[in-house]
């Protein structure tokens, strides 16, 4: 029989289904899914016998309420498969990171009771989707079959740092959260975090690492672009629009949600000196304007949404910092009770799931701590990496202890669960506080339907993935976000027919398709576009993300190749230069050679040529302040918005045509 309002399942998925459209007021019957685990039937409906005892237990009754499902799972678990179920793992990949490793995978789900995992494959969508039910029917084999939560980092941009973001491979693209605060347009906000959750579901991500409710305080920071930018009013509510589009809706999870991990709570792009705390020489976080009670107010939008989980910071504060009364420990996020039991569970009276950020049980030693030797590449060291900020004297399960106690449900990026397993043994932990937050993770997973239906339609993934409405809708959102800084003359719009262009960074076909005729030297052209990015210097290429993240300064200066280009450019003809505005770069020697300068949030030629000839026109307004020399940028308060001396382009400007 076919049921054409549910979804096509995976091949190899045994399906039952019991029909609901009868006289009395019966259960609905959810769509089931299973590789191996058998169906039961009671009281004319079935359910999956997940334990294989022949009988329905309470936590596979998916007639009652989640929280006495979770409760009762939590009950039958030995402690340590509860410790497993606080691990949130690295799900192994294979060399060039399109395919699952499902033999190194198989150890840590069966043995290690492992089953939520960051997943960074990025093989196409069904590619994907098989992979990650290949997975879900090795959780099944797991004594009592709790399926698997996947993760993933941002995958629907244009940045890609390894650890951060995913490269976009065949998913819908859209500006960086920065361009969506440009547009200011929360409704657009939440159409584009509803259609990332449909892409998630599709391939089985259930986790979104985002959004990130960071303010961009500090423009030299390398995690600027990933922001909503520096007003917390305008983060606030895109940060609760992005929430509501994942979760799908402000009610909190359900069957249809993906979790939303709010992060990263909290005061982490108070960064001091601009370094990122990935880093052990950029770990503080600094507030010299005493502007600490600012950064929360992003995170309220998420607790509107009633967002389901958080992530606390790597940073910790450079000095003391009181907040109501409440005075922070001088330690990373994630070992700081006064942040997350105090503040988040106390004051802000969240419920859901703290997950640590990435390996902060980890030492950060020798190579992490001073850096790889020379001629070999960081990289190399990547297992190695840690972030104990403030506990690095402290022992492996001294530090899960703490962070447990602080107010850590889940740890990031580790399968070490013998930690906890031996804390608890040796009476340093409760039963109980592992009790409480394993309970937490499940309840997630009950409230999802993952114990309904944790197989994902390896098929119909392809044709959700970038589906060409989901494209039209990113390449629309990438026009809308443009920022007009400067248009001499009016320069803009181009007609395009006939004219010769020279090109820096954009495809001549792309440019010959909308009538432009490509030439190889400014010489030769009528105008020019160049493309051009944030400068950046590698202060610190020793180190993982010191390789990986854009540091230093923010202004061209000779020698930077895309200042080159607009130099050379210019000397011969009107020029069009576009910055992505991936931190705050200073323009000064931008906006004296170009006649006009678009800034931009990640965009394709396409996107980027239909707002040039004006088919489109740009509707953006600056998230953040451009600083108009590194002497202002130096004496800036990184804690504190807008505050630059005599900026070049002011927060909220904005040129149209």
């Amino acid at each position: 029989m076919h049921y054409p309002f549910l979804p096509r399942l995976a091949a190899g998925t045994v399906t039952a289904i019991v029909a609901t459209a009868t006289a009395t007021a019966a259960p609905a019957q959810p769509p089931l899914t299973t590789r191996s685990v058998p169906l039961i039937r009671v009281d004319g409906l079935q359910f999956r016998d997940l334990d294989r005892n022949g009988r329905l237990d309470a936590y596979e009754d998916w007639r009652l309420p989640a929280r006495t499902r979770a409760d009762a799972l939590v009950a039958a678990m030995t402690l340590e498969e509860k410790a497993g179920v606080m691990m949130h793992g690295n799900l192994p990949a294979s060399a060039d990171g399109s395919r699952t490793d499902l033999a190194a995978a198989r150890p840590l789900v069966l043995e290690r009771h492992v089953n939520t995992f960051v997943s960074r494959q990025h093989g196409a969508a069904g590619t994907l989707a098989a992979d990650h039910n290949r997975l879900q029917a090795l959780a099944e084999q797991t004594r009592l079959a709790i399926p698997v939560s996947l993760s993933t980092d941002p995958r629907n941009h244009f940045q890609y740092t390894v650890g951060q973001s995913v490269a976009a491979a065949g998913f819908s693209q859209w500006p960086e959260p920065l361009g969506l605060a440009a547009i200011d347009d929360p409704a657009l906000t939440r159409r584009f975090a509803d259609v990332v959750r449909q892409e998630y579901l599709a391939t089985g991500f259930t986790q979104a690492l985002s959004p990130q409710a960071d303010l961009a305080t500090e423009p030299r920071w390398p995690r600027v672009f990933s922001t909503f930018g520096e007003d917390a009013a305008i983060a606030r509510r895109h940060v609760e629009a992005t929430v509501a589009g994942l979760q799908n809706g402000t009610t909190g999870l359900h069957d249809g949600s993906v979790v939303a991990v709010v992060k990263h709570w909290a005061g982490y792009g108070a960064a001091k000196d601009g370094w990122d705390s990935h880093n052990p020489y950029g770990k503080f976080m600094t507030f010299p304007g005493a502007n600490f009670a600012y950064h929360l107010l992003p995170f309220d939008g998420a607790f509107a949404a009633h967002v389901a989980s958080v992530m606390p910071t790597y940073s910790m504060p450079d000095g003391p910092v009181d907040v109501g009364g409440t005075t922070l420990d001088a330690v990373g996020g994630g070992y700081s009770h006064a942040l997350l039991t105090d503040l988040l569970r106390g004051k802000k009276g969240f419920a859901g799931v703290v997950l640590s950020d990435w390996a902060i049980t980890g030492d950060c030693t020798g190579p992490c701590a001073d850096g790889a030797p020379n001629g070999v590449t960081p990289l190399a060291f990547f297992p190695q990496f840690g972030t104990p900020w403030g506990v690095e004297h402290l022992g492996k399960r001294a530090r899960f202890v703490k962070a447990v106690a602080a107010g850590v449900d889940q740890f990031g990026g580790t399968e070490e669960a013998s930690y906890l397993v031996d804390a608890v043994r040796a009476g340093e932990l409760p039963v109980a506080r592992i009790d409480a937050s394993v309970a937490r993770i499940l309840l997630q997973k009950f409230q999802q339907g993952l114990f309904e239906h944790p197989f994902v339609d390896e098929a119909r993934a392809g044709e959700i993935v970038g589906k060409p409405e989901f494209r039209a809708q990113g390449l629309d959102a990438q026009r809308r976000s443009l920022v007009l800084l400067q248009n001499r003359g009016n320069l803009l719009p181009l007609a395009a027919a006939g004219r010769k262009v020279w090109l820096h960074g954009v495809d001549p076909a792309v440019a010959a398709r909308y009538g432009f005729t490509p030439v190889a030297t400014p010489e030769q052209a009528d105008v020019a576009i160049v493309r051009a990015a944030t400068p950046s210097e590698m202060l610190h290429p020793r180190f993982i993300f010191g390789l990986l993240q854009h540091e230093g300064t923010l202004a061209f200066a000779d020698g930077n190749p895309d200042y080159e280009a607009v130099k050379r450019a210019a000397a011969h003809v009107p020029t069009v230069v576009t910055v992505n505005l991936e931190r705050g770069a200073i323009l000064t020697n931008i906006v004296d050679k170009a006649g006009a300068v678009l800034a931009n949030f990640g965009v394709s030629d396409d996107a980027l040529l239909d707002v040039v000839t004006g088919k489109s026109r740009p509707q953006g307004r600056l998230p953040i302040e451009l600083p108009s020399s590194m002497a202002a940028v130096a004496r800036q308060r990184p804690d504190v918005p807008r505050d630059s001396d005599a900026p070049l382009f002011p927060f909220g400007f904005g040129l149209s045509y």
